[in-house]
């Protein structure tokens, strides 16, 4: 964890916001985004959930900018963790995947908006004022989808068989669907090959495959009708 101020440190008229994210060039780029602005100060950095989780109770920031993936303890989970903690604070979450795949969880989950990186330089100075200011930020296409959800699905799912699955279990049935075996996985998440190879036992079953070509059929599929 690196930190830039101590506690209440910066002038009032700054909002302090905490980045988690495990890509320290992604980190630096976005730091000297929000440095620059008149409104906004980075006050701390993490890398992991268990240091995010220390950065947050240490420097009390108005936001935390997550990434969902994290090794260990992923995004999602980690704003359960922050929100049982904090519960006012806002969260604004960060993501490489498209918004269908992981933005309803996340917003579920307790984060007040979803942005993802490839157009970070470009939004997320407005989602912060956004969340800070108590409002959710999506994307336009993706609140059009959040209202066409609400109509159809009353509790509040996709219709999808991927919505039996925990927030982990789709990370990896995503990788899988790009070609990734059990290794490459586990190394890209931080991750043991044997919690893989657990996560891919619980989606085969959830799901119903017979074997493991069905599922990584399945998972081609799936994975290429969320990148389209």
């Amino acid at each position: 964890m690196t930190t830039a101020k101590s506690p209440k440190s910066e002038s009032k008229t700054k909002n302090r916001v905490l980045i988690v994210d495990d890509h320290p060039v992604f980190r630096h780029g976005i730091s000297a985004l929000i440095n620059a602005e008149a409104d906004l100060v980075v006050c701390g950095e993490a890398a992991s959930a268990s240091t995010a989780l220390e950065a947050m109770r240490q420097l009390e920031p108005d936001v935390a900018l997550l990434d969902i993936s994290l090794p260990g303890t992923n995004g999602i989970e980690l704003v359960k963790l922050m929100k049982a903690e904090r519960p006012k604070l806002p969260l604004l979450m960060l993501s490489m995947h498209d918004e269908s795949l992981y933005a309803l969880r996340a917003l579920k989950a307790g984060a007040l908006g979803y942005v993802m990186k490839a157009e970070a330089l470009t939004h997320i100075l407005d989602a912060l004022r956004k969340v800070l200011g108590g409002e959710v930020y999506v994307s336009p296409r993706f609140g059009e989808q959040l209202i066409f959800q609400a109509i159809h699905s009353p509790e509040g799912g996709s219709g999808s068989p991927v919505d039996k699955l925990s927030d982990r279990e789709v990370e990896v049935l995503g990788w899988l669907g790009r070609g990734l075996g059990t290794k490459k996985i586990a190394e890209k998440l931080h991750l043991s090959v044997k919690t893989i190879e657990t996560h891919r036992a619980h989606i085969k079953e959830k799901l119903g495959f017979r074997d493991a070509a069905e599922l990584v059929r399945f998972a081609t599929d799936w994975a290429a009708q969320q990148d389209a």
